[in-house]
């Protein structure tokens, strides 16, 4: 009976770790895509499109092992919810890649254009801040740390005042400066993909409240303060 807890927890911890390569993966790709956007490099940004097929076969093995486990060792209603939030994980980390590849193919596409109007100061904010709302909530999950978790769900709120800001300015750009319109509307598109990845990293963060105490929302109706 001992060798077959063991063997279950080392599976479920095995899924963890798999997560957590994932999620560094993700992470990876999106900071790669960022550097092509601000550095023209059409060369980075196309191993970063290359890549994401590896991020793809990650969440399918990750899918595979944890339904195998959810049909075979029939868990206790906590492991069912570690599990469960596995496979819910995974989707979220897939659409973050695909968002690091969206930003890779509009770096492609500029690194054949003239240089940039303006340097990217706010979209640079934005990466590194939805960046480390990412990386904090893969360090909430392995870690099952709820103080954490509630820190990702406080920065979405500065990802997007970054967006708001810089979404009015491209606009602003693109009704005036008729030169740069092209330029100013994929630069635009970067902070909304950006703005994305500030809210998938708040599901990250959602799900480690599940997993932990079955609560999917937990700040249903507001957002957390940090007294909460």
């Amino acid at each position: 009976m001992i060798r077959h807890i063991n063997a279950y927890d080392r599976a479920v911890q095995s899924i963890k770790a798999d997560i957590f390569q994932m999620g560094k993966m993700v992470s990876n790709s999106l900071k790669n895509a960022l550097e092509a956007l601000a550095q023209q490099d059409m060369g980075l940004a196309q191993k970063v499109i290359l890549g994401d097929d590896k991020i793809d076969d990650m969440d399918y093995d990750i899918e595979n092992k944890a339904l195998e486990l959810i049909a075979l060792q029939q868990p206790s209603t906590r492991d069912l919810r570690v599990l469960s939030s596995a496979l819910r994980l995974t989707k979220e980390l897939e659409r973050i890649g695909d968002y690091a590849v969206n930003i890779a193919e509009t770096a492609r596409i500029l690194a054949g254009q003239r240089e940039y109007f303006k340097p990217l100061i706010d979209i640079g904010r934005m990466g590194t801040l939805a960046m480390s709302m990412l990386e904090k909530g893969l360090e909430a999950y392995v870690e099952g740390d709820l103080q954490k978790a509630k820190e990702v769900m406080l920065a979405d709120d500065r990802v997007d005042e970054l967006f708001n800001h810089l979404f009015t300015e491209l606009l602003n750009i693109m009704k005036t400066r008729e030169e740069h319109v092209d330029q100013a509307m994929y630069l635009s598109l970067v902070a909304r993909y950006l703005e994305r990845v500030g809210d998938h990293s708040v599901n990250l963060a959602e799900m480690v409240f599940y997993m932990i105490k079955g609560d999917r929302r937990p700040f249903r109706g507001h957002r957390p303060s940090p007294a909460d």
